[in-house]
């Protein structure tokens, strides 16, 4: 856990659990002599990668921003992903929060990773909703195309994490491209990996804080063509990322690597012509 004073909201940046996935996916046209180097695979060429996701609190109201994969995974599936998942309980009780605490859900996209600790079964075995309290606001857009999948994109969403919250009146927010949830708290469009995947940009009083979801994944990815295979439309990737990292080093936004297991907290600084990560301070 690592809890950051942006000046009148507080960032605590949360561990939902472990993955693994393949090495050459997370790194699309990258070779492995150079991707290797920095991120050591193991017998199957999986890497691990975390799932950080970030509770906000300003005194009044909680956000969270991802929810991890979630713990209802059966044994094959958690088997081939390496998977150590935590539970919305286990997500929350470091930063001294219940799930019935939280007040909003911001997804960045409806991937299983990201979405997949949306909800939970309940004893008789339905899905409902992990944050009892909480309303989930999601992208029109991504959440098309969750419903319009084809064999490219099918293994990456699972529908029991977001359509049992769309069943209840008034659970879901949905919203049409960039939004501001509240004063301080901006959702900003940033295709590519999905069309209609967000960050989020947290405006505090003293400092900004961008929660970039699998836009730059892991602080290997801030290099401009080192793109994942994963992503739906690279070169919109490349666009976006030369767009918002241009301005996260021009405004010294510290920023969240949603899948960094070494780092998950960064200032960006340019150097050698290149953004590179520099470590956040303890104190900040």
């Amino acid at each position: 856990m690592r809890t950051i004073d942006l000046g009148g909201v507080r960032a605590t940046v949360l561990d939902a659990g472990r993955i693994w996935l393949d090495g050459g996916a997370m790194f699309g046209v990258v070779p492995r002599t150079l991707w290797s180097r920095e991120r050591e695979p193991d017998e199957s060429n999986r890497i691990e990668l975390a799932m950080n996701v970030v509770l906000l609190d300003d005194g009044h109201r909680r956000v969270l921003i991802d929810t991890g994969a979630g713990v209802d995974w059966a044994e094959k599936d958690r088997a081939i992903y390496r998977l150590g998942p935590r539970s919305a309980a286990e997500l929350l009780a470091p930063a001294g929060v219940t799930p019935r605490d939280v007040d909003a859900v911001v997804c960045s996209h409806l991937h299983f990773d990201h979405a997949g600790g949306n909800t939970e079964q309940d004893a008789g075995g339905g899905r409902v909703a992990a944050f009892p309290e909480a309303r989930y606001v999601m992208q029109r857009g991504e959440l098309e195309f969750a419903r319009n999948l084809n064999e490219r994109t099918r293994a990456s969403y699972h529908a029991d994490s977001f359509e049992p919250l769309l069943a209840e009146s008034d659970r879901v927010e949905i919203v049409d491209g960039d939004h501001r949830p509240c004063p301080w708290l901006a959702l900003r469009i940033a295709p590519g990996h999905t069309p209609f995947h967000q960050i989020a940009v947290i405006e505090g009083g003293a400092r900004t804080l961008a929660f970039l979801a699998d836009l730059v994944p892991t602080a290997s990815h801030l290099r401009y063509p080192w793109i994942m295979g994963y992503d739906v439309e690279p070169l919109a990737t490349l666009a976006s990322k030369k767009r918002v990292l241009a301005e996260a080093v021009r405004e010294r936004w510290m920023v969240v690597f949603q899948h960094d297991a070494r780092r998950a907290v960064a200032e960006l600084i340019e150097e050698g012509g290149r953004i590179a990560a520099r470590a956040v301070p303890a104190e900040a």
